[in-house]
């Protein structure tokens, strides 16, 4: 089966989104329950228990955080190269954070004091809160443009600062990202836990959502007032890449096109409302199962709004508009994204299984009472 260049593109498109929404959840439930690790566990066993929901999968849930790194490197070589080298010191403030996961559940409790455990479990807590509010802030700066430009041999430059991406638009989309992150993660606690556990992280998921719902409103009114991007030239989806062969244009508003000029778009941004408030419904109601599930829908609009109020942008520039990597023009060659394709199409669905065999054997609840039967073999 060979697939035409324009529809490999989109479809990558979409395959990266779908990692970025899986990573989203999967891993993003697990930096939940880390953020909220400090606060929903009072004394050392019940922060064991929390601990213990997420330990035996954390590690495999990052297969979705390196998959997505992988396939953007793989699939949109430019944005790799333009967005690691321009936001360099904001991606080490990612993986600094990340550090602290791996190190925090294995030595967490291999020594008994009090000092000690504290300290990991802030450690915990970074390691779960700061990566969602950056790349909250990434996508607030995304949707603003960022200031690089390419030369005549496609070498790009930021002429960007790190605090220049701390402005307000950025940092309202990074208490957004971690509220839906965190709401998610308590969403999970409720299903894996009971008694004060259970009741602290319900009151964390309707605190936490209802900052989501209000956050995301707010962000897409001030969204209308500000100058998005549309390609104001011809093109030819299935030329080769090449970024400065278009012309761009930004207005206010523009980033609200696709929804008036393709209105089944819409669902998306209300699938995030439909599935946030029907997860706190269901949370309050106990029913915590079907309250994740409802939970990752909304997660999936959240981010799919985003993807879809920019397409076929991918990484805007405000200082060269007409530089903006787009998802018809930063590309890797056709081949490339046959392969990967078939590659992906193999992959995917493995590790979909995988994960669910996983989480079905290791189903259940966690409690104080397991803790103290397995103190040496449980986090």
């Amino acid at each position: 089966m060979i697939i035409d260049y324009p529809t490999l593109k989109v479809i990558w498109w979409l395959l990266v989104g779908v990692l970025l929404v899986g990573f989203a959840i999967m891993d993003g439930h697990d930096m939940g329950v880390g953020t909220l690790l400090p606060f929903v566990g009072r004394d050392d066993v019940e922060r064991r228990v929390v601990i213990n929901t997420v330990g035996p999968h954390w590690d495999g849930n990052q297969v979705w955080f390196i998959t997505g790194g992988g396939a953007i490197f793989a699939a949109w070589p430019l944005v790799y190269a333009t967005a690691f080298s321009g936001f360099y010191w904001a991606m080490l403030a990612v993986l600094w954070p990340l550090f602290f996961r791996p190190v925090g559940f294995d030595y967490r409790s291999k020594i008994h004091h009090p000092v000690w455990r504290s300290t990991w479990d802030w450690g915990l807590f970074v390691g779960g809160a700061v990566p969602p509010l950056i790349f909250g802030v990434a996508f607030g700066n995304l949707l603003q443009g960022v200031p690089f430009h390419f030369d005549n041999s496609l070498v790009s430059y930021y002429t960007g600062s790190f605090w220049g991406l701390l402005n307000p638009f950025a940092l309202l989309c990074g208490l957004v990202s971690t509220a839906m992150i965190t709401c998610h993660g308590a969403i999970y606690l409720m299903h894996r836990t009971e008694g004060d556990i259970h009741r602290r992280s319900r009151v964390a998921a309707l605190l936490f959502g209802g900052v989501l719902l209000v956050g995301f409103s707010l962000a897409g009114v001030w969204l209308q007032w500000i100058p998005g991007y549309a390609i104001s030239s011809v093109i030819d989806p299935a030329a080769l890449p090449d970024p400065l062969a278009k012309e761009v244009v930004r207005s206010a508003g523009a980033w609200m096109h696709n929804y008036q000029n393709h209105p089944a778009t819409i669902a998306v941004p209300v699938l995030a409302y439909l599935g946030i408030a029907t997860a706190l419904a269901l949370a309050m109601k106990g029913r915590t199962l079907a309250a994740f599930i409802a939970s990752s829908i909304g997660v999936t609009g959240v981010i799919g709004t985003a993807g879809v109020s920019m397409f076929p942008f991918i990484l805007p520039s405000s200082s060269a508009p007409d530089a903006s990597l787009t998802v018809w023009d930063s590309v890797s060659s056709h081949l490339t994204l046959t392969l990967m394709f078939f590659a992906t199409v193999i992959f995917i669905p493995i590790i979909i299984a995988y994960t669910r065999w996983a989480y079905q054997v290791m189903s259940g609840k966690v409690t104080a009472a397991y803790v103290r039967e397995n103190s040496h073999s449980a986090y």
